[in-house]
């Protein structure tokens, strides 16, 4: 990866220290899955006797599938739809599943803006990366491999999903189980991340954060650095926010 010379945040002449390892949320980061989300969550409302808005989808961004279904459970169970429906947490947590496979299966996900510059630098300039995800693995493993169709090479060495973790975003155990698994210093890796949940979850474990909002905005906070796109990071955005440079928007 290559950028311009005397960034904010270094003296002049001097290159700051690249990050141990680059860790990149997957929905919303770097394809636009929302969409599909949502439709499966209106289904799975509808299902329930209730009506599913933005505003609700919104709500749950960056959450676990397990705290989507409890939501969607309580909301469409009391909204005064008079429909009753027997189930629990974990059959609509299945639905969930299910109508969110069976639509990835279907038509993959648009890659974000910026997301295949940023990708293809990553692999060109051999930094460790782990991809970290709040979605189950056959969810993860669905996008990765139409990923892999659509870019070619993909610079994760590791890859921690949802259902592999105790403790979901934003609990910084996905972030700690990503770093673990490259060898890294969660102190020395920058995570990147496009919901308030997320980044809570990368701060947590102690990480340096490059936020790109996606749906709902993300407030600059020491720590976190905020930006429009994906295609706005080089190495030197990289280094910057691991080194105490530029923390807030561009």
């Amino acid at each position: 990866m290559r950028g311009g010379e005397g960034r904010a945040g270094r003296p002049p002449g001097r290159r700051a220290r690249a990050p141990a390892a680059v860790l990149l949320d997957m929905d919303g980061l770097l394809v636009d899955s929302e969409p599909i989300w949502f439709e499966v969550e209106c289904d799975v409302a509808r299902r329930l006797g209730g009506t599913w808005t933005p505003e609700h989808q919104h709500a749950l961004l960056g959450s676990s599938l397990p705290r989507a279904a409890a939501y969607l459970l309580e909301f469409s169970g009391g909204s005064g739809s008079g429909v009753s429906v027997d189930a629990s947490v974990d059959e609509v947590a299945g639905w969930l599943l299910e109508g969110m496979a069976t639509r990835l299966r279907a038509e993959p996900p648009p890659v974000q803006e910026g997301a295949r510059g940023l990708l293809a630098a990553l692999d060109d300039a051999g930094l460790p990366c782990a991809l970290v995800s709040s979605s189950y693995r056959v969810l993860v493993d669905a996008v990765l491999a139409s990923l892999g169709e659509a870019l070619g090479s993909l610079p994760f060495t590791a890859t921690v999903a949802g259902d592999e973790v105790a403790h979901r975003k934003p609990h910084p155990e996905p972030y700690l189980a990503a770093a673990r698994l490259l060898g890294a210093d969660p102190r020395r890796c920058v995570v990147l991340e496009d919901s308030p949940t997320g980044v809570a979850s990368g701060r947590a474990a102690g990480c340096a954060v490059i936020a790109v909002p996606s749906l709902v905005p993300v407030e600059p906070a020491p720590g976190v650095r905020v930006l429009s796109s994906l295609a706005e990071i080089d190495a030197d955005v990289l280094a910057a926010a691991l080194s105490g440079g530029v923390r807030t928007g561009p």
